[in-house]
């Protein structure tokens, strides 16, 4: 009898020294609205001193977990629950909120540029999500800001204003921007350079008055509408840049091979041509530079004065009626 009772009083002795040295309770997740998942550990907190094990540090003194309240950030700034310990003194103070909010980047969708991120990282220097959360950026809301709110300080706005930070149209900073390939049948892919545009104007003077950046806006613009001032047409008026119908500088121009069965195949050289000649002199009056134009140009066509026989007359270039081996090889 004895004997049963010290090992009793032994086996009681150990479990309650090793609950005292390493108590192993789960982490608690909390689930919060806009603010994702704060998972509280009872690990990391029986290790801190001034608890050491004793749960009785904060239950039910600071959190009771029969009435299971729940207590808002404004709650704990006053010394409730978390905020008894997390006040700057005892422990690190509630402003450093991404210690026990996970915070990463967030894609944004804009239709007309593409995604942007906003990097908490970057932004999270000073550890004080109140600057932006909720009065600049409310996550309850869920309601996007156009650029127009931005530039009248809403959102980003309100920092992103040439004085705090960078200016709002400084645009290529957060919108990734990227060479846009225009596929044109007649002349092949036009290749437009965001980056170097960039460097001579703003995005503003383009999007969204000249160009609509967006996937409902398929119409194509024509070279006529161009000349009249409209898409790129507005800069490229000879004046604040080169002139549309400077062709060469966007539409790329290489030599033409014509594969002939009764005479030596010709090479169309655009580069030797466009050196005396406008690109309009010929296409499309002239020449019609698509896959759908197969039908092929007789030798007594042009001597008629059509494609190649127009210019070829013996007063503007050599005559197409003799001469043949200056484009024919033979």
């Amino acid at each position: 009898m004895k004997q049963r009772c010290a090992l009793f009083i032994l086996t009681v002795a150990i479990l309650t020294y090793s609950f005292a040295q390493a108590i192993d309770i789960k982490d608690v997740p909390f689930k919060i609205a806009n603010f994702g998942r704060v998972v509280f550990s009872h690990n990391d907190h029986f290790r801190v001193e001034g608890i050491k094990n004793n749960c009785k540090t904060c239950h039910n003194a600071i959190y009771n977990l029969r009435k299971k309240a729940r207590f808002t950030m404004a709650d704990m700034e006053k010394g409730l629950s978390c905020g008894a310990c997390h006040n700057g003194k005892r422990a690190f103070a509630l402003r450093e909120c991404i210690r026990c909010h996970k915070v990463g980047d967030v894609a944004m969708q804009v239709k007309e540029t593409g995604p942007v991120a906003f990097s908490h990282k970057k932004h999270l220097t000073a550890d004080n999500c109140a600057v932006c959360h909720p009065k600049l950026f409310d996550l309850a809301a869920r309601k996007p800001v156009t650029m127009a709110q931005m530039e009248k300080g809403l959102s980003c706005g309100a920092c992103h204003n040439g004085k705090s930070a960078f200016k709002i149209d400084e645009c290529a900073k957060c919108h990734p921007v990227k060479d846009v390939a225009f596929n044109v049948k007649e002349t092949g892919v036009v290749t437009f350079s965001h980056e170097f545009h960039a460097g001579l104007s703003k995005c503003g003077d383009c999007h969204t008055k000249l160009y609509l950046p967006s996937a409902k806006n398929k119409r194509g613009i024509t070279m006529a509408q161009m000349e009249k001032g409209l898409s790129c047409g507005a800069c490229h008026n000879g004046n604040a840049a080169a002139k549309i119908d400077e062709c060469a500088k966007c539409h790329p121009v290489k030599d033409v091979e014509f594969k002939l069965k009764d005479s030596g195949d010709v090479k169309f050289s655009h580069e030797f041509h466009t050196g005396l000649s406008k690109c309009g002199d010929c296409h499309p009056k002239l020449y019609l530079p698509s896959a759908k134009n197969k039908r092929g140009i007789t030798m007594a066509e042009m001597e008629a004065a059509r494609s190649c026989g127009a210019c070829h007359n013996e007063k503007d270039a050599f005559t197409v009626k003799e001469n043949c081996d200056r484009c024919h090889k033979m």
